[in-house]
């Protein structure tokens, strides 16, 4: 039985490792602010798919690594990945029957959320960035949604195939 909900775990936690990589694979300098927060974008897709086993817990474990990777502020992105998952998982019900450009819309809006409490708290510590830095993930995050969404969403499919 155990073997069974560690083979369905697997796909979930190599996804969220493969997206911390993303996350610190070094890029051009020109085009390294429109990175997309692979992070964020994974955790919000499995945080509204599958909530009751991936929710604020693995946000902030995920976003403690994340801080640790980046060389930011201790929890920094542990509290942003934690209030968006949150506000997912209070409306997954809602979210999972919206249209593809609907949830698009509201990835969008989690992104921007994510991005503006990132700013916040770089703010309240006197850090201060370029704006692109926070509006260009948001922007990539939202165009990319849609592939994202289908990738994991066939490998999900996949998975309860194999039960």
């Amino acid at each position: 039985m155990s073997n069974g909900r560690n083979n369905r775990r697997l796909p979930v936690l190599m996804s969220i490792v493969a997206a911390l990589m993303l996350s610190i694979v070094p890029l051009p300098t020109a085009i390294e602010p429109f990175r997309p927060d692979w992070v964020a974008l994974t955790l919000i897709y499995w945080a509204m798919t599958l909530p009751r086993s991936y929710s604020v817990g693995t946000a902030w474990v995920v976003g403690i690594i994340v801080d640790v990777a980046h060389g930011t502020l201790l929890g920094q992105h542990a509290l942003a990945l934690c209030f968006v998952i949150y506000v997912t998982v209070k409306f997954h019900l809602q979210l999972r029957v919206f249209p593809l450009s609907q949830m698009t819309a509201t990835v969008f809006a989690l992104l921007a959320l994510y991005q503006f409490l990132l700013f916040w708290i770089n703010g309240v510590a006197g850090l201060h960035t370029e704006s692109v830095t926070y509006w260009g993930p948001v922007i990539t995050g939202t165009l990319i949604w849609p592939l994202v969404s289908m990738f994991f969403s066939g490998i999900r499919y996949r998975v309860r195939a194999d039960r």
